[in-house]
């Protein structure tokens, strides 16, 4: 019986491996869930899963997480708060596996405290090793933390490279939906709305990865992710967009061959095979319906119309805090955008302009990474209002 503590619970991500947790009930048990402010789905949560200790990162939900349990007739667990109170949960010696699925940078220091007490880590949480994958990478190979990623993407990857040795891959090839403005005419963007953007033609995930998805962030993020997790050059990995988000990703192999993995389209098989990873196991996700492929679409993206993917290679050719601002910088772009405050067409011009005014620190040291985020913040907000004051 391993133990997990679940980093995020009450998001997609977190919600999909409760359903593999009760699927494997034999194997796994819950130790600590976290959530932010959805006090009373955790509640929920504690009461089937029964865990020891409960974060909710901010300490102002702590009350009505009590009173919710209480609603409940639920013993109300241990609670901790804040930055303290996550690396309390990541590091305690009770557990086996930590599940990140935090939102954005916030999953960095849960990540990091996990993988530095040598921790299984299930990766959900891209942005974690976006902007600290070489301070992680280094920190796993003192600590012999192993790191397993959870997108759907870098899974596919991660099981397709165990058809050869690592010398003989010649590119990863990542899978992305296109989006939903995939056939939208380029001058149409700068009108899209919110919504629009939100509507996401394959997977019901959070509003920045959907909008990230909208713009194909999302998989120039991965590329990153890409580099560190399987220790290649960004240069030999490429993205193909596959309309159907059947095959989830490829890897090309020096002799020609290539070696693909496809399923449905469900969270689950991932976040299941990371959980139990080196075995297979039977899963609670449907078979692939054959009969309802009709055909697998492949095409390069149009990286004029999507100039995010271009950012993000620019990020890691420049290597050290350049991604973690790539990735600060959109997070609050796609706020703002959420919020109506810039058009869609926005979000990139204002990644571009804070890769363009930073200046670089160490990519290895946690301090330059947290300030660097920072100030991608900071600069981006200015930006945004820059543009308010110009346009007023």
């Amino acid at each position: 019986m391993k133990r997990i503590s679940l980093i995020g619970s009450t998001g997609s991500i977190g919600k999909s491996t409760l359903s593999v947790v009760e699927h494997l009930s034999d194997r796994f048990s819950i130790f600590a869930l976290t959530a932010n402010s959805a006090v009373g789905l955790l509640a929920d949560q504690v009461a089937v899963f029964r865990p020891e200790v409960v974060g909710v990162t901010d300490a102002r939900h702590v009350d009505a997480f009590r009173r919710a349990c209480r609603d409940r007739s639920v013993a109300v667990p241990e609670v901790v708060t804040g930055p303290d109170g996550l690396r309390q949960i990541t590091s305690a010696p009770e557990v086996d596996i930590v599940v990140s699925a935090a939102v954005g940078a916030a999953g960095l220091w849960p990540t990091y405290t996990a993988v530095a007490a040598g921790k299984i880590v299930a990766l959900a949480n891209k942005e974690a090793m976006v902007v600290a994958g070489e301070l992680l990478c280094k920190t796993s190979e003192v600590t012999g933390a192993q790191i397993v990623p959870i997108d759907s993407e870098h899974s596919a990857v991660d099981q397709c490279l165990r058809a050869g040795a690592r010398g003989e891959v010649l590119r990863l090839i990542l899978t992305a939906s296109g989006g939903p403005f995939r056939e939208t005419p380029v001058e149409r963007l700068v009108r899209v709305t919110p919504e629009e953007a939100l509507k996401h033609p394959t997977w019901k995930m959070g509003k920045r990865i959907t909008i990230d998805s909208a713009t194909l962030m999302n998989k120039g993020l991965e590329v990153i992710e890409a580099r560190w997790l399987f220790d290649i050059p960004a240069q030999k990995v490429d993205i193909m967009v596959h309309p159907q988000s059947i095959v989830h990703s490829m890897v090309e192999f020096v002799d020609g061959s290539i070696v693909a993995q496809l399923g449905t389209a469900d969270m689950r098989q991932p976040i299941q095979y990371a959980l139990t990873y080196p075995e297979r196991l039977p899963s609670p996700v449907a078979p692939l319906d054959w009969g309802a492929v009709s055909r697998l679409e492949f095409h390069l993206p149009d990286r004029q119309k999507f100039p995010c993917i271009a950012l993000a290679y620019q990020a890691i050719e420049l290597g050290d805090t350049a991604p973690c601002v790539v990735n600060a910088a959109d997070e609050i772009a796609v706020e703002e955008f959420l919020n109506g405050n810039i058009p869609f067409t926005d979000i990139p011009n204002v990644i571009d302009a804070a890769l363009d005014a930073h200046d670089l620190q160490s990519g290895s040291s946690l301090d330059s990474i947290l300030e660097a985020d920072r100030w991608a913040r900071e600069f981006a907000k200015r930006w945004v209002g820059h543009r308010h004051a110009a346009q007023c």
